[in-house]
């Protein structure tokens, strides 16, 4: 896991470069205070106080200041800083007249790189930052490490992140926080978790599917379940994905990321909630003994589904997972999962979509999501289209056969396996950025974490 805690640290009054930031539309009074010389600098090189712009601005002597155009001077977001993180030299900085806030995150993540197979992994010395609100330190640093964890996850090829080694990886990053941990595989794994063996079953032995299960904390705090869709690549089984549906599969595990990633943040800060984290592990793959379409399979809870779909697979170990963490009685379940392309035809890459079934829960993670600038977008349990999901023959089907509303009826079928008196969040999200934009990388990526976590902090925290 990446360290970043080199990168911010107490403003105690050490030597540091100047960061001065303006806005659009402060930026002509700020023009006119300074002297001739330093207009003409930053007339030079096109400076107009435009967010994201940078220029260098000459000291009295050999000093020098950093002037970053940022949106709105009177709200610091998390990523106004990223471009200047990205872009500055090495050294030492200090935001002139305020705390830096919100945006230290987005001096950390602009500092994030994913070159584990490049030749060249040079890079800039760091880009430290001085802050005068100490107290925010160490969760602004956690957040930073978990998103990075997300992006770490997800940007790694399905060829070195199986399902046995995105088990490792759940066990690696709870072992330092002394928690208890459990896989269940094999024999055992098709005795007690049918929807998830079947999916996993046709890929090769080394990546063979498992559930990998976490608890941590004191048992007389509140229960949270934490599940994660962990499908570390999907070929859409026999019913097998177009080659440029299947390109970006080995991100078909992002749901187990943010899962793991917002587990991390719940142990790291060491919130008063017992844990209890749940990541079924699989490939979903071809070969003689593959699941099929038509195929009944009788679930962990007993309800049996009839697959009219074999790349609907992510809402099979989805319901088997909701089910044993149902088991435990928790007060709240919270799921994340790449589960479907009709969230990202209704909301695109950015929004994730967020279904639940409780209303105080659904609102305070549309409150948290706008609070830290990781918005989600609710979308309705619309019970009418759980029709859609009925099967001839067996309890109910994975898909349904009309082409549309496609993200509602995967979280219904998800409803199935959640008991009514559990109040229960569904995180569709796309756990990727096609794009760059300043701190946030072209990858994976986390999308609802922060929201999820501020929305916990805010629920659980003292």
């Amino acid at each position: 896991m990446i360290d970043f805690s080199p990168l911010l640290l107490a403003d105690k009054g050490q030597p540091a470069t100047r960061l001065i930031l303006v806005d659009k539309k402060g930026f002509e009074a700020w023009l006119k205070a300074q002297p001739e010389r330093l207009r003409h600098v930053a007339a030079a090189q096109g400076f107009k106080g435009d967010a994201n712009q940078l220029a260098i601005m000459p000291g009295e002597k050999s000093d020098w200041s950093a002037l970053l155009g940022v949106g709105d001077m009177a709200e610091l977001g998390p990523w106004c800083l990223a471009r200047a993180a990205e872009a500055l030299p090495e050294g030492t900085y200090r935001l002139e007249g305020q705390a830096p806030g919100a945006a230290m995150l987005g001096w950390l993540l602009g500092q994030y790189r994913f070159d584990r197979y490049k030749a060249d992994q040079s890079h800039k010395g760091p880009r430290v930052l001085l802050t005068g609100e100490p107290a925010r330190i160490e969760e602004t640093l956690s957040i930073a490490a978990a998103t990075a964890l997300v992006r770490d996850l997800v940007n790694t090829p399905a060829q070195d992140l199986g399902p046995r080694e995105l088990g490792e990886a759940v066990l690696d990053t709870c072992k330092p926080f002394s928690a208890t941990s459990s896989e269940t595989s094999g024999a055992r794994l098709e005795a007690q978790f049918p929807l998830i063996h079947a999916v996993g079953r046709a890929a090769a032995p080394d990546c063979a599917p498992r559930l990998v299960e976490v608890e941590w904390g004191d048992p007389r705090h509140p229960r949270v379940a934490i599940v994660g869709k962990g499908v570390c690549f999907d070929s859409g089984g026999l019913d097998i994905k177009p080659a440029a549906g299947m390109r970006l599969m080995k991100k078909d595990m992002g749901g187990a990321a943010h899962a793991l990633a917002l587990a991390f943040l719940v142990m790291k800060n060491r919130l008063p909630v017992r844990l209890h984290l749940l990541v079924p592990a699989v490939e979903n793959a071809i070969s003689g003994n593959a699941f099929r379409p038509g195929d009944v399979i009788k679930s962990r809870k007993g309800l049996t589904v009839e697959i009219g779909n074999t790349d609907a697979e992510g809402r099979l170990i989805l319901a088997d997972a909701l089910t044993k963490a149902a088991e435990a009685s928790p007060e709240l379940i919270l799921d994340f999962a790449t589960l479907t392309g009709a969230a990202r035809v209704a909301l695109g890459p950015d929004l994730p979509a967020l279904f639940a079934n409780d209303e105080a829960v659904a609102e305070a993670l549309l409150s948290a999501g706008t609070a830290v600038s990781d918005p989600v977008w609710r979308m309705p349990l619309w019970k009418q289209y759980g029709e859609m999901l009925a099967s001839d023959i067996a309890d109910l089907g994975n898909v349904s056969e009309q082409p549309m509303a496609g993200a509602v009826t995967a979280a219904l079928f998800l409803q199935k396996f959640v008991p009514e008196e559990t109040p229960w969040a569904h995180f569709d999200t796309f756990a990727w950025r096609s794009s760059a934009t300043p701190g946030r990388a072209k990858g994976g990526e986390a999308l609802g974490l922060r929201a999820a976590w501020h929305m916990l902090k805010a629920r659980y925290g003292s």
